[in-house]
């Protein structure tokens, strides 16, 4: 895969020297199993969703790899549950008693942070220093070389991955963050993911099933 020569470019030379020099002096998140846990748990071949975040969560013991979801035992974050209340509305879900989602990667929803590290209580800290090269790459990649993906922009920030994506042969929903500062102003109600379903079976591709483990 294209990604594969990424981790020879100068780069990322250069962005696995600072993570290392970060994890000398701080906490990082997450564990480095799981900093390309998107990628593990939905190969490229099973990609039919790509929903964008920014960076990972740096609360201890939330980020675990795949954008919006905290680790089994965590209490969801307050984004979350704001998809989980559209997810109600739009589609019946019941909301489960968590916030892991690798019910949803593992049937091809690849959830993409931008960032794919940060620092434990910096929010953005490990921004501008490579890693949105590589996402980027993954994203333009999925973009040209699959056909009839949905991309969920959530945000301004998922949304100036747009030009990323070639709009033609795939289906890009943009709606506001589900922030508690945001989720009113153009999250809620949507439907995003009964959208999702709708374009997936109009072209013979499974839908995913969003409803999660209770």
């Amino acid at each position: 895969m294209e990604l594969q020569k990424e981790f020879q470019k100068p780069y990322f030379q250069e962005l696995r020297n600072f993570l290392m020099g970060e994890r000398k002096a701080h906490t990082i998140y997450p564990k480095g199993g799981h900093i390309f846990r998107a990628f593990d748990a939905t190969p490229f071949s099973k990609v039919k969703v790509v929903l964008i975040g920014q960076d990972p969560y740096h609360g201890p013991n939330q980020a675990e790899g795949l954008s919006f979801s905290v680790a089994l035992g965590v209490k969801p974050p307050p984004s979350l549950v704001n998809i989980y209340k559209e997810l109600r509305e739009d589609i019946g879900f019941q909301f489960p008693t968590h916030g892991h989602l690798i019910h949803w990667a593992e049937q091809g929803v690849m959830m993409l942070n931008s960032v794919l590290t940060v620092r434990a209580n910096q929010p953005g800290s490990h921004r501008d220093k490579g890693w949105e090269h590589f996402t980027d790459k993954a994203i333009e990649t999925a973009s040209r070389h699959k056909d009839h993906l949905v991309f969920l922009l959530w945000g301004k920030y998922a949304q100036n991955k747009e030009t990323l994506i070639d709009g033609s042969k795939h289906l890009i929903l943009k709606a506001a963050h589900p922030s508690p500062y945001s989720a009113a102003a153009g999250f809620f109600g949507c439907k995003h993911f009964s959208k999702t379903n709708a374009y997936l079976k109009e072209h013979g591709i499974e839908p995913v099933d969003w409803q999660l483990p209770l």
